[in-house]
């Protein structure tokens, strides 16, 4: 399960959601310039995809039937591996694809961290200014580097663990960043006519449910060492049928809400509203919107949840320091 929950957390990082925001706005990219980079998003979807199944593939074909199958210690061991069982190129190929992936990463990482900083802070954070404009952006982002190279040279670092640890503890995080990310996109005031519809709220809320129950899985594995398949499978049934019964209570909730919403006489004098144009919308200054009203079962959802999250988190580091220590 840890495993699983790391590759959901590498796939679908968290911090993606946040760097693609930042990163858009840092492009100087509008509204109409979406379809291009839905377009752009769809290519780098294939080739990742694409190439980390053959990674797995050439990978388990390499080790199988060798002492290393099953054995996972870290990329270094994996190249070394494919060094020894499908020839010396093929260990150097792996080895620079992984210090191409480890640049992409690490700027990524990094500039998504520095540019939430830059926001909270209030701090200028643009790649588009100079050093000297960004001092304390471009500090930031370095600093990150540092830290990060720092680690990976410390001898007899467990990488290969924190790699997992770290992308595990992403994959645990996920629904609480989705979970806002969904009330932001349902949220008319900031988002105009780029709002969600039915279908996605839907697939949006069945990605939610099923991110939890694997972190619900995570936590009852590291509760209790002795859990079953039975009862796994238990989890994600009971899980799959609460979601099942939410949805269709939201369902009825809105239905009922439409229903008492008072209808509104058309007068033929008034001339219709325009409608919002999608290419050109631009949120309001965040002075100007007015604050979202939460009902008290939402507010109740959003304290559970964040409840849950912080008890799941601590139990993902419970479980690395476990798995560092042989136990």
């Amino acid at each position: 399960m840890l495993l699983i929950i790391a590759i959901v957390g590498t796939t679908v990082a968290p911090w993606q959601l946040f760097f693609q925001q930042s990163y858009l706005i840092d492009k100087r990219i509008t509204p109409r310039f979406i379809r291009y980079e839905r377009v752009d998003l769809w290519i780098g979807i294939l080739f990742v995809v694409v190439g980390a199944g053959a990674m797995m593939a050439f990978t388990a074909t390499a080790f199988a039937g060798t002492r290393g199958q099953g054995n996972y210690t870290d990329a270094l061991g994996v190249a070394q591996g494919l060094a020894a069982h499908a020839g010396h190129w093929a260990g150097i190929l792996f080895a620079i694809a992984l210090i191409d992936a480890s640049i992409i990463g690490a700027a990524a990482v990094g500039l998504s961290t520095s540019y939430a900083l830059g926001d909270v802070l209030g701090l200028r954070h643009s790649l588009h200014r100079r050093p000297s404009e960004a001092k304390a952006f471009y500090a930031i982002f370095a600093g990150l580097l540092l830290v990060s190279a720092v680690i990976v040279i410390i001898p007899g670092s467990p990488l290969g663990l924190l790699t997992e640890g770290v992308q595990t503890l992403a994959g645990v995080l996920l629904p609480s960043a989705t979970v806002f990310l969904l009330l932001l996109c349902n949220d008319r005031g900031v988002l105009g006519p780029w709002t969600n519809g039915r279908g996605m709220n839907i697939f949006s809320g069945v990605i939610i449910a099923v991110l939890v129950m694997l972190s619900t899985v995570l936590t009852a594995s590291v509760l209790f060492p002795g859990i079953t398949s039975v009862q796994i499978i238990a989890i994600f049934v009971v899980g799959t049928v609460l979601t099942v019964v939410a949805g269709a209570y939201l369902a009825w909730t809105a239905l009922r809400h439409r229903n008492k919403a008072p209808t509104v006489p058309v007068d033929p004098a008034r001339p219709a509203e325009p409608e919002l144009d999608r290419a050109t919308w631009r949120m309001p200054p965040i002075a100007l919107l007015s604050k979202p009203v939460m009902s008290a079962g939402s507010r109740t959802g959003l304290a559970v949840l964040r409840g849950y999250l912080l008890v799941a988190s601590a139990l993902v580091v419970v479980k690395v320091v476990q798995l560092a220590m042989g136990s």
